[in-house]
């Protein structure tokens, strides 16, 4: 029989890496926290192309400095002169931001103890870093006996991050700026192809991309606009976050409350 408490508790450590680079903490401490999940991930690989990235992984991060990784981010998120990667479900459902599948990652979260943290994160529901930071705290949830979330997991996976993970990866595997998140990637292949079979859920069809116009390209909607102008406020404000102001979870034990 599988021991499905460590399972759980290693499916927890993946997200939550996962999460770390995508919704990435200018704290030193957070970074060598980073780190250290690196190392002891890097002991008990998921396979072999994983066990080498993991490795790329850990020697590419400066032990003393998160400046080369906060760089790369910058590269890949934030360089107006590079291509925008967009990293939400809705995107790549419907070609717009805030879609149908927000819609479902807010009724998902609605039946958790956890909600969006509204005052210091911006992104939607249905992006990555959310995704990856809620799964983790789930699974670990799961792991510690509260088996009631086993089917908010597995329609998680199944009806959102199943269907856009790919593309994202792919996007930025395929990057020029991208050296660490390039690696990361080889990684995050490798436990997504482990869920699919732990959850049994099969891999997507490939989907047929719709070419755009420019005008199509540069419609977007007023609360968009506000959420980049929220975040381009974020940016600005540098290190003067604290530790806890990246973390896009908070925790609410009226289950019922609204979001």
């Amino acid at each position: 029989m599988q021991d499905n408490q460590a399972i759980n508790k290693a499916r927890a450590l993946y997200y939550n890496l996962f999460a770390n680079f995508f919704v990435l903490s200018k704290e030193t401490q957070n970074y060598l926290e980073l780190r250290d999940l690196i190392s002891i991930l890097k002991e008990n690989p998921l396979d072999n192309s994983s066990a080498g990235a993991l490795e790329n992984l850990y020697e590419l991060l400066d032990p003393t400095s998160n400046a080369t990784l906060m760089q790369e981010f910058d590269d890949l998120f934030h360089n107006p002169i590079n291509k925008k990667i967009r990293l939400t479900a809705s995107y790549y459902d419907e070609g717009v931001e805030s879609g149908k599948k927000r819609v479902e990652m807010i009724n998902f979260v609605g039946k958790t103890k956890l909600r969006r943290n509204e005052k210091n994160y911006y992104e939607y529901e249905d992006s990555v870093g959310f995704i990856f930071s809620l799964m983790s705290h789930l699974c670990d949830n799961i792991s510690k006996g509260e088996k009631e979330y086993e089917n908010t997991v597995h329609c998680i996976f199944s009806s959102v991050l199943n269907d856009f993970i790919d593309e994202v990866a792919k996007e930025l595997y395929e990057h020029n700026s991208s050296k660490i998140f390039k690696e990361l990637m080889v990684v995050l292949h490798s436990f997504i192809e482990f869920e699919r079979l732990y959850l049994e859920v099969s891999k997507p069809a490939p989907k047929v991309k719709v070419e755009k116009t420019s005008c199509e390209l540069e419609e977007i909607s007023e609360e968009e606009k506000q959420r980049r102008a929220r975040n381009k406020v974020l940016k600005a404000m540098g290190p003067k976050k604290t530790q806890n102001e990246s973390c896009p979870i908070d925790i609410h034990y009226d289950v019922e409350s609204e979001i």
